[in-house]
């Protein structure tokens, strides 16, 4: 893992050399062991280095004056066997076992259609000096970072993480309102916005081009979920196949002439993953695993059972209620408001793995593959439900029912009649928007101030989904819920959570279950054979009953979370209500106080479980307290009125 930073001049002249060392080292752990960057007319790149593979050679910005290239590139290439001996055979001839030389020859040869021959997980960018053009170009599903903007100037600006881009002072800090209700629905900013204005991130699968003198660019998509189902295959088909592209994945992705080794929680997925490890390696496989002293958060028994069963060299930590208090740094980290809880413990395990590896393989994208989340299976339910009325019957019959149901917020969503009732009454997209959404819309109206809704004009989070559900390839709704998933939650939340946790200590964090080969295998399996008799993973679990103990694969899922309600009304309670009071929250006049003050009071005396509002408010606090403490000045433009976020800014 690497980072990687940017600036394309509109105009003619030259890139302040101050600046761009700024951006790079505002990303130095990102890449503690190099450091480089490259200045030429009209363009400057930056490049920080996590040394992987051929730890001598790699360094970069990579040039390449008689093509008239330049490269900067973070990630990994999982297919250079392939790769570096058709562009031998084309004539490239290499200096260096790197896997950025092969891409930058990959790039010489074959320009933005080398994009469908790479394997990997990678964000770079192109200089194309001959053309005086840049490009930027994001892996498949996301899993590495790129953010890209342009200044108050024209300039283009890029980096790996937001903080790279914020260190140039010419990017304007506005607040986009549109932004803040999509984190208030979903607890991220999915893709394409960033929480200010003038910043995007380039969604997984596209890339784009840009020259000075160009309009702002509109990226390009390369690759998509096709899920052209092959409804044919067998269980025993699916299985045998399943196993193969497992193995092809992880053995790819142990690559790497540092320690390596894998996350290990005692689920399916990274077990799964651990169990791959241990069949392509000689030496016993290291596992890191974290616990809490919360009974039932706590997943270290079973951890350890894997690990015993595998016989791995297993590591684990445990998590108290003081881990509670890492609220600022995790604004530091994430730079925008980021609300999933289980960032906690991610970054603690993190720290614990590279204690001992450089390389960690994980477990993600198993649910999303094959359908594992529980919400996966009341969708379904619900859906055909849906299907056997009629849009003018169900809308006003159930849509009423909902209405007149009284709430159950403290029971499970399948005895909650009324979410259950108002899920019937929508269509698709919508109930699987709502079913995601963490903070209901009900909620959030209430919560915004006249201003803030005036601002929004009428904008709902719900169109994210609205519009990717408009390119999905299927209609299914389990396979439509699945692309969703790719296309929000995934990047948005699960593969952000990781890199920054990840990289926040110099630890590269590979992910076998989302090499795009295996995706687009998985989004060929009939849906029967990935949710059956309300069992998710189906066949994943099947395929895996050779491998793993049955009571480690059937046992209920628990997830990755943490004691979130009980942190609220105890440690973090006093912080709780001082945000709410006197805070950046209070005073930046987004919300209303009264509504504040009932949330708080509610969840603090038990009679609702507010946790998941609470905690995305509290993390927003954070994250404006961090802008004024900074000195990263953020404002929210309002028709009204301006607020500064910043002390003693006077607007």
């Amino acid at each position: 893992m690497c980072g990687v930073t940017g600036i394309v001049l509109a105009k003619n002249g030259g890139v302040n050399e101050r600046v761009l060392l700024a951006m790079r080292d505002a990303q130095q752990h990102r890449g503690p062991d190099e450091a480089g960057i490259y200045i030429g007319q009209g363009v400057g790149l930056g490049h920080r280095r996590l040394s992987i593979i051929d730890l001598s050679h790699g360094q970069q910005p990579m040039l390449d004056e008689a093509a008239g290239l330049a490269l900067v590139y973070n990630g990994e290439l999982f297919n250079c066997d392939v790769l570096r001996p058709e562009l031998e055979a084309r004539g490239a001839v290499f200096h260096s076992h790197s896997d950025t030389e092969v891409l930058l020859r990959a790039w010489q040869h074959w320009g933005t259609e080398c994009l469908q021959r790479l394997v990997g997980q990678f964000a770079f960018a192109v200089w194309d000096m001959r053309a005086r053009r840049v490009y930027l170009a994001r892996d498949h599903v996301g899993v590495k970072p790129l953010y890209y903007g342009f200044t108050t100037r024209g300039d283009l600006v890029f980096a790996s993480e937001l903080k790279g881009i914020l260190a140039h002072p010419d990017v304007a800090r506005e607040l986009d309102p549109r932004a803040l209700e999509d984190y208030l629905a979903l607890g991220y900013v999915p893709e394409p916005r960033s929480i200010f204005r003038s910043v995007f991130k380039l969604s997984p699968g596209h890339w784009l081009g840009w020259a000075a003198g160009e309009a702002p660019p509109v990226p390009r998509q390369y690759w998509d979920l096709p899920f052209a189902l092959d409804n044919a295959l067998t269980e025993s088909e699916a299985c045998t196949q399943l196993r193969s592209q497992l193995d092809r994945s992880v053995a790819s992705q142990m690559v790497a002439d540092v320690p390596l080794g894998a996350f290990l929680s005692g689920g399916v997925d990274s077990s799964a993953v651990v169990a791959s490890m241990t069949r392509a390696s000689r030496e016993a496989v290291r596992t890191c695993s974290i616990g809490f002293d919360h009974d039932a958060f706590d997943e270290t028994g079973y951890a350890q059972q894997v690990a015993l069963h595998l016989r791995t060299r297993h590591f684990e930590k445990r998590v108290g209620g003081d881990d509670s208090s890492m609220l600022d740094a995790l604004a530091a980290i994430y730079d925008e408001p980021f609300a999933d809880s289980s960032a906690l413990p991610t970054y603690r395990v993190c720290e614990l793995a590279r204690r001992h590896v450089t390389v960690a393989l994980s477990g993600d994208g198993g649910d999303e593959n094959f359908a594992g989340y529980r919400r996966y299976r009341l969708h379904a339910w619900e859906s055909g439900m849906r299907a056997r009325l009629p849009t003018g019957l169900r809308q006003p019959l159930f849509g009423s029912l909902g209405n007149l149901y009284p709430k159950a917020d403290w029971a499970p969503r399948p005895l909650r009649a009324k979410t259950t009732l108002q899920a019937l009454a929508r269509d698709d997209v919508e109930a699987w928007f709502h079913s995601v959404s963490t903070t209901p819309a009900a909620v959030r109206q209430q919560l915004y101030s006249t201003d803030f809704k005036r601002d929004l004009q009428g904008y709902s989070a719900l169109s994210v989904f609205r519009a990717h559900a408009a390119h999905a390839p299927t209609e299914h709704p389990l396979l439509l819920a699945q692309y969703l998933d790719f296309k929000t939650w995934l990047p948005g939340d699960i593969l952000t959570k990781v890199d920054r946790a990840s990289m926040a200590h110099s630890l590269e964090v590979r992910v076998p279950l989302l090499d795009h080969r295996l995706i687009e295998w998985a989004s060929s399996l009939p849906p029967a054979l990935k949710l059956r008799h309300g069992e998710g993973k189906y066949v994943f679990k099947k395929m895996l009953e050779q491998d793993l103990p049955h009571e480690v694969l059937y046992r209920p899922k628990m997830g990755f979370s943490v004691p979130l309600a009980a942190w609220l009304r105890g440690p973090l309670r006093v912080q709780m209500q001082d945000a709410i009071g006197k805070g950046a929250l209070a005073e930046c006049g987004h919300f209303e106080p009264a509504t504040l003050d009932r949330l708080v009071r509610q969840h603090l005396t038990g009679r609702h479980d507010h946790s998941a509002t609470l905690w995305k408010l509290l993390m927003l606090d954070a994250f404006l307290r961090r802008t004024r403490e900074t000195g990263t000045v953020a404002v929210y433009g309002s028709s009204v009125r301006m607020k500064a976020i910043a002390s003693g800014v006077a607007l």
